[in-house]
């Protein structure tokens, strides 16, 4: 779904369990079939605001989270919605009862479900892959103009394989 939306700028710093899903958007812009800059930052805080930068410059953006990750951006996090930027991120969703929990759980984006962005859960890869590409319709409507977390497990739904139907590009653009 990222690949095929086409951002411009992908930041990141891996986090289990979102860790896979930057590594094959790393993957993606090494072998030339997504044109974007990938920024390998110092953790989430910087991943943030390096983007917050880049989509102020007009870039289209994406970044994907969990867990304590979330936690170490939430600072420009909760300054992004006010900004007005229609910034897309994946939240894979964890427990945060300790650093050592990695199991799946909604405790992270619970700590942030009011700090303005919109969020939208799925419970399939089919609704991952559909909904990251709609997140950013819904991020960069002219009366929108807000940014988006997509939302999914971070155990069944990251680590498993399930096949997906994957649209056509032109149909995507």
């Amino acid at each position: 779904g990222v690949r095929l939306s086409r951002p411009d700028v992908v930041a990141v710093y891996p986090i289990t369990p979102q860790s896979s899903l930057v590594e094959y958007l790393a993957k993606f812009i090494a072998d030339g079939e997504l044109d974007a800059e990938l920024m390998n930052v110092e953790g989430e805080h910087s991943v943030m605001s390096a983007l917050q930068g880049a989509c102020l410059a007009g870039a289209r953006t994406y970044t994907a989270t969990s867990g304590p990750g979330l936690a170490f951006m939430f600072e420009p996090y909760i300054r992004t919605p006010g900004l007005r930027l229609p910034m897309v991120a994946s939240l894979v969703n964890r427990d945060m009862l300790s650093p050592q929990c990695v199991w799946g759980g909604q405790q992270d984006v619970m700590t942030v479900r009011d700090a303005g962005w919109i969020h939208m859960f799925c419970e399939s890869a089919q609704e991952v892959l559909d909904t990251v590409i709609m997140a950013y319709r819904v991020a960069e409507h002219p009366e929108v103009m807000l940014p988006v977390n997509v939302n999914h497990d971070g155990n069944y739904l990251s680590y498993g394989v399930s096949r997906v139907a994957i649209p056509a590009q032109p149909m995507v653009d």
